[in-house]
């Protein structure tokens, strides 16, 4: 993989059409479920999305052929949101984004939880609220997470355990959950609630690392 990353690469600094195409392809829908994530607006997220790779393209040259492209474009990808979230006036509701972007759960209660926990993330320092879309919504590793974020792993680690704290403790400060029963009207916990996010799911579960 190494390799073929590598020779694609060289492609596209010599400017060969089909290879920008290719490494556009490859990496397109990522990045931009990634930005929609975290800008939470379809629309910022398009825009983003073509600036990273304006970008990506204008440092081709600059990417260390021995490390994974992944992790780079990655970075890459979260530091033109934390740029476009310091410039942006004013944030959409984010009421709007969920009728765009989340399909309707089964449970009675699943939209109300769904919404609590997007106004929980909301809420959360970027850092944190980076790690864990990365972690819970994109699915990556934690080794991938610290590259992209430019933070050991442990860290990543400690981030992630006082996101999904901070989460917890907002559905129970709204009633959601307590610390003896699980969610409102379902019995199973937090731990079991899974919700559907773009078509992706994404689990809240209680950490096992601890502060």
């Amino acid at each position: 993989m190494a390799t073929e990353e590598a020779a694609l690469v060289r492609r596209c600094l010599r400017g060969e059409p089909e290879a920008i195409r290719s490494l556009v392809d490859r990496f397109q829908t990522e990045v931009f479920s990634l930005c929609v994530r975290l800008l939470s607006h379809r629309q910022d997220a398009e825009d983003v999305t073509q600036e990273v790779f304006l970008r990506i393209f204008r440092s081709l040259k600059r990417w260390d052929s021995a490390r994974p492209l992944k992790p780079w474009i990655i970075g890459i990808t979260v530091n033109r949101c934390r740029t476009w979230m310091s410039q942006r006036a004013r944030r959409p509701e984010l009421a709007d984004y969920l009728q765009e972007t989340v399909a309707a759960p089964e449970t009675d209660d699943a939209p109300e939880l769904l919404s609590e926990i997007h106004a929980a993330l909301g809420r959360l320092r970027p850092e944190y609220r980076e790690v864990f879309v990365l972690f819970h919504e994109q699915g990556q590793p934690y080794d991938i997470i610290a590259e992209a974020v430019g933070r050991p792993v442990g860290t990543v680690k400690t981030w992630l355990h006082r996101a999904r704290m901070e989460v917890l403790e907002r559905l129970r400060e709204r009633g959601m959950v307590s610390k003896d029963e699980g969610v409102r009207g379902q019995g199973s916990g937090v731990r079991k609630q899974k919700s559907e996010v773009g078509g992706q799911k994404s689990e809240v579960r209680e950490p096992n690392v601890h502060r």
